[in-house]
């Protein structure tokens, strides 16, 4: 066999494949015992119909037909190995020339990886946020704490602004009740504008027992968009009521006795949410600096081909939440030709990033861990509400582990080059990324331990 390899373009190669006819054999072999099993010829068992009678009676040129697909794919496959050559798709083959007992000569077209050369990564420099908690950060977190514990408590006095009521809506148009629009004991948050324009005004001021009539545009049923009297009838009163941050709340809130403690251990938890912040902005700062900085050709078919998966995507998305194309381009306010140049850039930028991370992956010589395939898939299991187990059964199956590792070994560049290249904070202090990733690691290893240590033991007892 003889290969050429031609470069079209910075990702597409063509290759010219020659091969002597001897080399057929094997697929030619393979080809008359699939017809010799197929066709049924009086006199001849299935299976055992000679060449020369297949010759004879189907032709050498069907022959010839079958055994050229198996061919094609076998020696292709060897010269891309022995080229060296990674292909990104499938290739566009072209038999050029087909010889009974001479040659076989065929072309290949297909995209491959771009050659580029990455900087000094450990001189790439980015700014991340700081992770230092402030007071007023702690008692925010305290507040929204408290405001779980809260309970609501009935006054006797006019609706304000922040009040829950209950309430009774009734909806009519020129007198005629519209049936889809009457609704009773809805708890509502005056002041949150969240159901009918006009409610909020209309509720303030008003005490138990009342009911005042407001015109509003209906939202829904058979009637939506069109105006209609409202009435609606106040059948109590409430105030949200917050707990004393005090100590008592801090032992019904979290498990500790003072809320001294309480206070402590937020700050730790609010610096700890703080630091995994700033590993995940350097590695995502440090990857869109590579992506500006390198200009890197790409294989229009792979952009075409991401651009089409996110595209599916999103249509599935709206698909099972019962929304249309067109109600999503109003809520996001674009147009289909701007989705379609986001999809584009987006696809872009992706393919981009994926060439430099595994090219990270090469130089760096990574690797992936037993450990760190079971934690991915247990990661994605959760996500998906299956059993770690089932999805890895389902990756082996369908022949993905291999991008499974691809996606693995993309994570491992990116925390490589987080934690070699130079990250500052906005005050301009190092941040130490390896360092906080390992405490982070060490902190779930923890977490993992107590959570063991908190299982009942066995007992002997009967």
């Amino acid at each position: 066999m003889k290969t050429d390899v031609e470069e079209l373009s910075p990702t597409r190669v063509k290759l010219t494949i020659e091969v002597p006819f001897e080399e057929l054999k094997p697929s030619l072999d393979k080809a008359y015992r699939e017809v010799a099993r197929q066709v049924r010829i009086p006199g001849f068992r299935p299976g055992k119909v000679p060449p020369r009678v297949i010759d004879a009676r189907i032709g050498r040129s069907a022959v010839l037909e079958q055994a050229l697909t198996d061919a094609v794919n076998e020696f292709y496959g060897k010269a891309i190995t022995e080229q060296e050559v990674v292909p990104l798709s499938q290739p566009d083959v072209e038999v050029t020339r087909i010889e009974d007992g001479k040659e076989l000569a065929f072309t290949a077209e297909v995209d491959i990886r771009p050659e580029f050369d990455l900087p000094d990564l450990e001189s790439l420099s980015v700014t991340v946020e700081n992770a230092e908690v402030d007071p007023d950060q702690v008692e925010q977190y305290l507040g929204g704490l408290r405001e779980r514990f809260a309970s609501l408590k009935g006054v006797e006095r006019p609706v304000e602004n922040g009040d829950y009521v209950t309430i009774d809506l009734a909806a009519s148009i020129d007198g005629t009740v519209v049936e889809d629009a009457q609704a009773t004991g809805i708890s509502y948050e005056v002041g949150s504008e969240s159901m009918l324009d006009g409610l909020d005004e209309a509720l303030t001021g008003m005490s138990a027992g009342e009911s005042k009539t407001f015109t509003a545009e209906l939202a829904g049923g058979e009637q939506a968009g069109m105006e209609a009297d409202v009435q609606v009838t106040v059948n109590s009163v409430k105030v949200k009521e917050l707990p004393q941050l005090d100590d008592e709340f801090a032992q019904s809130a979290s498990e500790f006795d003072t809320v001294g403690e309480l206070r402590a251990s937020t700050r730790k938890q609010l610096e700890s949410m703080r630091q995994a912040g700033q590993a995940g902005q350097a590695r995502e700062r440090l990857l869109g600096a590579l992506i500006d900085q390198l200009d890197i050709p790409l294989p229009e078919r792979v952009v075409a081909a991401e651009t089409d998966q996110r595209r599916h995507n999103l249509q599935d998305q709206l698909d099972r939440a019962g929304l249309t194309m067109q109600s999503y381009l109003e809520s996001a306010d674009k147009t289909a030709a701007q989705l379609e140049e986001d999809f584009e850039n987006d696809s872009r930028r992706s393919v981009t990033a994926g060439f430099i991370l595994d090219k990270i992956v090469k130089q760096e010589d990574l690797t992936v861990t037993n450990e760190q395939l079971g934690e991915f898939v247990a990661e994605q299991a959760y996500r998906m509400g299956v059993a770690p187990d089932q999805l890895a059964q389902q990756i082996t199956d369908g022949g993905q582990l291999s991008a499974v590792v691809a996606d693995v070994l993309r994570g491992n560049a990116l925390t490589w080059l987080a934690e070699h290249a130079r990250v500052v904070d906005e005050a301009g202090r190092p941040v130490d990324i390896a360092r906080e990733d390992a405490e982070a690691d060490a902190e779930a290893e923890a977490e993992v331990e107590e959570a063991d240590g908190d299982e009942p033991a066995d007992s002997d007892e009967d």
